[in-house]
């Protein structure tokens, strides 16, 4: 692993994921309170490219990683500091690191950032694009799990790839195509909306969901649902006021804010009025 920085506990990019190191990364999750698994550490090994910062016993205390998006974007993610160590200036020093490497590579930075991570953020420029929540299920007592369904076949894998670009402006489809490739992933679609239900650490996740109108988004999510006797989240734009009011009225609860930030232009754009759920903070 190169260190990237002179001095004691730089910055190092992170060129192998072996056993140990997934262990520590995942210890960072946790500790965080975030939903990721060791698959989504490897989907950015392989795609893009992470980084960190040991302490003196050679411990993982912080984490970053970037991934290309399309030909011209690039999201940063999993900006994650040990509490024993926070308030040191890790988070801002794995965060500009990622950033180098983003600009370096002459894409446009975007990301998802919580409220804390958003006033960071701006001190380096990012500006807001639109807001949205993380909204939370609770386990279902007794529910009766949907049945497995079976992994998509390429051309709808490529259908759906190819709707989520038109919308996001982004294409993704090597990102997509390892969530949905999941043992335990399925792509569930209705009438007029789509979306990729996957497991996390803590609960199921749905998105990215694309949909025709709001009313057919939260018809599929409340069927969906019904079928996740456990925990679910989903991310959705805090404009889709009737699927919020549809997702509160059947037991769903807000959990955080976030905010969609970018720096610099010409920030990429598509139809985002088919968002209805995005595929995660870690991913757009």
């Amino acid at each position: 692993m190169a260190s990237t920085e002179a001095g004691a506990a730089a910055v190092e990019t992170l060129r192998g994921l072996d056993k140990d190191t997934l262990a520590m990364l995942g210890d960072l999750v946790a500790q965080s309170g975030w939903n990721q698994v060791p698959q989504d550490w490897a989907l950015f090994s392989r795609l893009g490219s992470l980084c960190g910062v040991r302490d003196a016993g050679g411990k993982l205390v912080a984490s970053g990683a970037v991934l290309p998006m399309g030909d011209s974007a690039a999201w940063i993610s999993m900006i994650l500091v040990a509490p024993a160590v926070r308030g040191q200036g890790w988070g801002r020093r794995v965060f500009a690191h990622c950033l180098r490497n983003v600009q370096d590579a002459g894409r446009i930075p975007m990301l998802d950032a919580t409220p804390a991570g958003a006033r960071l953020y701006s001190q380096f420029g990012f500006a807001p694009l639109w807001h949205l929540t993380r909204w939370q299920r609770d386990a279902l007592p007794g529910a009766t799990p949907a049945p497995p369904i079976a992994s998509p076949a390429p051309e709808t894998l490529a259908t759906f790839a190819s709707l989520d670009a038109e919308a996001l402006g982004i294409s993704r489809e090597p990102v997509l195509a390892d969530l949905m490739a999941r043992a335990d992933s399925r792509l569930v679609r209705s009438a007029g909306a789509a979306a990729l239900v996957r497991t996390g650490r803590l609960a199921h996740h749905i998105g990215p969901l694309l949909a025709t109108h709001e009313p057919a988004a939260a018809a599929l999510v409340l069927d969906i649902a019904r079928g996740l006797p456990g925990r679910v989240f989903i991310d959705v734009p805090d404009a889709r006021t009737e699927f919020r009011r549809q997702l509160a009225a059947a037991s769903f609860t807000p959990q955080r804010g976030l905010v969609r930030m970018a720096l610099g232009e010409p920030v990429p754009a598509g139809q985002s009025a088919f968002i209805h759920a995005i595929a995660g903070p870690e991913f757009g």
